[in-house]
């Protein structure tokens, strides 16, 4: 069904007025070059003139976009309509424990709950979960923390970490209430439900319990937002005393944590994009201190698990498993014997397990009790494989066995496993079969397949069937001749008449791939008869390591073009109608908008650039700046390199903004937001608002209250992407839903 752009009363109505920040030139000099910035001003938070432009901004806004606020609510009606409010998690098997979160119709947030589990001597048995209804306390169901009584009266909730204690006796549970990722850490007793005085302020994510339960590790981060130190909290304790485990003072390097599969060692990963150490501290010999797997020095790439492996004597003896990139750039996995690390690199005798492969990306790998788990990427799909511990390394060496699923551009990944559990517990979703979660028991002498145990599947409501969809790989041709892959999701009731509108989305940076996955909203754009291209383009991580590495850095722009390209073929595709196309992207997503605004704005009806990174060279020249000194090894360092400063000049967006005709553009932020702060979205939209030669609005929505991913809590969640999604079909006329389609 063909739509175009609706008329509304407020186009004949005289148009508000958009605000206009004075300007303020302020020059920064690099490399002889100088910039003047009119309106870095901005940057100055504190300031009441800065929050009342903010606030004017958002007026603005809301009137500009006022006539979509019927199809926003029709939106998160369907949103609403289409999720079982009242539902529950698969239960997770900790040590003694069957853990879960219960989510109420009505309310925000979580509950998590517990049951105590029962051992029988069936290990397949006593790992399967209880059977839990929507609705229905289970016997001997303990709530830990409910998420809706810690949100009260708090403009922002969102939980950081949790953790519990080996014997299931002490909780930890981290909160941030304002969405700057600042959490405080409280402990509560759970044999008698009593918090404990111990609260720890200002730790980042993540948080675990020494085995014996007797401390705590977290991370604390610098003024810059990165993750510096590890420190330890003995409870009863002053936190004043809590010991520094580990400080990383490179200002390049991010730090984080977690114990082994097999809880015998704190694992300290220590790294950047390109090169890593990792540190070890052995529970049973504490006051040894660290000691580190791989310099950083050598500037290899890579993870360690240490871990106890048999030999043919049944002998355990202490091995480390190091996927890595030595000579291998998509990265392989081998077996290090401890003794071996006293040597020099070039000597050490490494034993290959998983070899290296031009077509397949290795990401990890880890151990239970029996197996090797590895997670691959082939053919842009995430994959995982399980080999038993038992020969590995040797001529026995058993042969890696895949769970097998139907479905051709598909996820599945380790959701969870327990070290001595004989199942790994999976996630496995595709863009229209809803989350899956498995169990896939591991394989045995008797059962060398294993076996997929399909526990539940995330209901979906309001008459949804997948047959009512389709989802296609196609392959763009970017300007260099490299073939680019698209995930092209449609209604199946689309004819291919040119006449349909449509919706590119991007990402592109840091090796994130865009993994096919089931998403509820996206179907209220499919519904109105949308065709949504993902655009797999390079910077991601889709086809590989050298994926990534050409599109990063002094080869950046491939990611633009790549996405221009995708418009390309989407308009030239015979879907839609090329004048009906808009683009969406998200934070470093947000650069890619922006830079596509400044080199193709006419191919786009409307662009929404989320929390968008897009005064990406003013962030990264001030090493003060939140987590600036760790995008080094992602764009290049523009400090001390002229020709990374050149290159980045001539495409972050606010330096590039020129006069042509700009099409509708959003920038949705967050006034909290630590990634990437508003004042880049707000000088951005200054500038293209003094340079637009069209006529079409240029606004900003900013959250005053959320952080990088918006405000939190669902319903509110749910009306942002609502909001997104309306500005994005009412700017290329496509309002309606096609006929039988929505809710049923």
């Amino acid at each position: 069904m063909t739509q175009t752009p609706a008329q509304h009363p407020a186009d004949n109505a005289p148009a508000a007025a958009a605000p206009v920040a004075r300007k303020v030139p302020f020059g920064r000099t690099h490399h002889g070059d100088t910039f003047v910035d009119n309106y870095e001003w901005l940057r100055a938070k504190e300031s009441a003139e800065v929050v009342e432009h903010l606030r004017a901004e958002n007026a603005y806004q809301e009137a500009v976009t006022a006539h979509q606020e019927p199809l926003r609510e029709a939106i998160f009606q369907e949103i609403k309509g289409r999720t079982q409010e009242t539902d529950l998690s698969v239960p997770n098997r900790k040590d003694g424990w069957w853990y879960y979160t219960r989510s109420v119709e009505g309310k925000e947030y979580g509950i998590q709950c517990r049951v105590e589990a029962q051992d029988t001597g069936d290990p397949v048995a006593d790992w399967t979960p209880p059977a839990v209804e929507a609705g229905v306390e289970l016997s001997g169901e303990e709530v830990l923390l409910d998420c809706n009584v810690e949100a009260e009266g708090q403009p922002f909730f969102s939980i950081g970490g949790t953790a519990v204690t080996v014997d299931g006796n002490l909780y930890a549970y981290a909160v941030d209430n304002a969405g700057d990722e600042r959490f405080t850490l409280r402990f509560k007793d759970l044999r008698t439900g009593q918090m404990l005085p111990d609260v720890i302020e200002n730790i980042f994510y993540g948080v675990s319990f020494s085995p014996d339960g007797t401390r705590l590790f977290y991370t604390v981060v610098d003024d810059a937002w990165r993750p510096y130190q590890v420190k330890s909290h003995v409870l009863g304790t002053p936190v004043t005393e809590d010991e520094v485990i580990y400080q990383e003072d490179d200002v390049a390097m991010w730090l984080g944590f977690e114990l082994a599969s097999d809880r015998r060692h704190l694992v300290l990963s220590i790294g950047c994009s390109e090169y890593s150490e990792t540190r070890l501290l052995r529970f049973d010999d504490y006051d040894a201190g660290l000691s580190t797997v791989v310099s950083r020095d050598e500037r290899v790439l890579y993870e360690a698990e240490p871990f106890l492996l048999a030999g043919p004597d049944g002998q355990k003896t202490e091995k480390i498993l190091v996927t890595h990139n030595r000579n291998a750039i998509n990265s392989m996995v081998s077996l290090v014997d401890p003794a071996e690390l006293a040597k020099p690199l070039a000597e050490q005798d490494w034993t290959t397990v998983v070899g290296h492969s031009d077509d397949v990306r290795v990401n990890g790998a880890g151990v239970t009790s029996t197996h090797l788990i590895v997670s691959v990427r082939k053919d842009t799909i995430e994959r995982v494989q399980v080999l038993p511990l038992a020969g590995l390394g040797t001529p026995a060496q058993g042969e890696p066995v895949e769970p097998a699923f139907d479905e051709e551009l598909y996820t599945a990944g380790v959701a969870g496993s327990d070290y001595e559990a004989p199942v790994i517990r999976m996630g496995y979703t595709s863009y229209f079969t809803p989350s899956r979660v498995y169990d896939f028991v591991l394989p045995t002498a008797s059962q060398p397949a294993g076996e997929l145990l399909l526990r539940k599947e995330s209901p979906v409501l309001g008459g949804y069937s997948p047959a009512d969809y389709v989802a296609t790989r196609e392959w763009a041709t970017a300007a260099d001749g490299t073939k680019i892959p698209l995930s092209v999701l449609r209604h199946a009731s689309v004819s291919r008449d040119s006449s349909a509108a449509g919706l590119v989305y991007g990402y592109g940076s840091y090796e994130l791939s865009m993994d096919p996955g089931f998403g509820i909203p996206r179907l209220s754009l499919l519904d109105r008869g949308i065709v949504f291209v993902i655009a797999h383009i390079r910077g991601g991580g889709e086809l590989g390591r050298h994926w990534y590495e050409e599109g990063k850095k002094l080869q950046k722009k491939n990611t633009f073009t790549d996405f221009i390209a995708a418009t390309d073929w989407l308009a030239g595709s015979g879907w839609v109608d090329p004048a009906r196309i808009a683009a969406m992207g998200g934070s470093a997503g947000g650069l890619l908008m922006g830079a596509v605004a400044n080199l193709a704005p006419e191919k786009y009806a409307a662009i929404v650039a989320a929390v968008p990174f897009v005064d990406a060279l003013t962030t990264i020249l001030d090493p003060e700046l939140p987590l600036s000194a760790l995008e080094w090894e992602e764009w290049g360092n523009p400090i001390t390199d002229p020709e990374v400063y050149a290159y980045m000049k001539s495409y972050t967006p606010y330096e590039n903004v020129h006069s042509v005709a700009y099409p509708k553009i959003a920038a949705v932020t967050s006034f909290n937001d630590t990634r990437v702060l508003y004042v880049e979205p707000a000088k951005w939209v200054q500038a293209l608002r003094s340079v637009s030669m069209g006529a079409e609005p240029i606004v900003m929505k900013i959250e005053m209250d959320g952080g990088h991913g918006g405000a939190s809590g669902r319903y509110v969640q749910w009306r942002e992407r609502a909001w997104d999604y309306a500005f994005v079909a009412d700017s290329v006329g496509a309002v309606e839903l096609l006929p039988g389609a929505g809710l049923q």
